[in-house]
């Protein structure tokens, strides 16, 4: 596993991390004082959270005049999704497809 998966992991490890990108998933490009709104916890509690989210490429930042807006970056999510998911589910997705046709294909009341 990279540094990058781990970093990645850990970022997502935390609820409070995780809620982070929730918000900025239904309105991204929002700042500190945004994000901390609905949070119990403070300024300096969200900052140390939006770090490990940017160090884990989770969470990007561009400065707009004097704000700093935080943007939610999927890829990381994605490449954990393609290596430690989508290759565990692929097969057994495929399978209840397969079943699902070959019980329609045999169901008694389409040979009325």
């Amino acid at each position: 596993m990279s540094d990058d998966d781990d970093l990645v992991f850990k970022a997502l490890a935390d609820p409070t991390r995780r809620a982070l990108l929730d918000r900025l998933f239904v309105r991204d490009g929002q700042t500190l004082t945004d994000l901390e709104s609905e949070l119990a916890m403070t300024r300096f509690g969200v900052m140390k959270h939006l770090r490990l989210l940017e160090e884990a490429g989770l969470v990007v930042t561009r400065r707009q005049g004097r704000e700093k807006l935080h943007f939610l970056n999927p890829v990381p999510i994605r490449l954990i999704h393609d290596r430690w998911i989508d290759k565990y589910t692929a097969h057994h997705a495929a399978t209840l497809l397969e079943l699902k046709a070959e019980l329609e294909r045999d169901d008694p009341k389409e040979n009325r």
